[in-house]
């Protein structure tokens, strides 16, 4: 393993900047620019260290999608779409059927409030909070995690227009 990989993962400098828990750990630890030699084969060149997990993204049509699928009964496995805005942003717009956990209450609530096996969509105005809480999500244990890429946002542009934007 690379020296910057092992340092970053079991600890060491980069990881060391943040607190235990704390949701800005990954956002460090995953970009590939910190980490470029993780996940390295010989022949077929760099790959990225969460190449044989989940997608951390999804998009707006394939959530759709999921979401008619669960409706009309063909997913049966357990399914959360996590709002991770604060109360406010959730009282102008919101998702039907999502449930806020504001990205500050993640570390504190998540193993109380989330099932570990259950594939969780996580989503924010945009996609960078949603993002981040996903790797941190991750590293507790959560594996079957994605943000909604573009956020609410997309959502109410591809999906929903009767969704408003702020």
């Amino acid at each position: 393993m690379h020296p910057k990989a092992h340092a970053a993962l079991s600890g060491g400098s980069r990881r060391s900047q943040f607190l235990p828990g704390s949701v800005a750990t990954l956002s460090c630890l995953y970009h590939a620019s910190h980490l470029p030699h993780i996940g390295r084969t010989l022949g077929r060149g760099p790959r990225c260290i969460l190449m044989d997990i989940m997608e951390l993204e999804i998009s707006c049509r394939e959530l759709h999608k999921n979401l008619n699928d669960l409706s009309a009964g063909i997913v049966s496995d357990s399914f959360c779409l996590l709002d991770v805005r604060e109360p406010w942003e959730a009282a102008l717009a919101a998702i039907p059927g999502s449930r806020l956990l504001p990205m500050g209450d993640v570390p504190s609530r998540a193993h109380m409030e989330l099932n570990p096996d259950a594939h969780i969509v996580v989503y924010c105005h945009h996609g960078s909070r949603s993002l981040n809480v996903v790797m941190w999500l991750r590293e507790q244990g959560f594996p079957e995690t994605q943000s909604l890429s573009g956020g609410i946002d997309a959502w109410s542009v591809q999906i929903d227009p009767a969704i408003a934007r702020y």
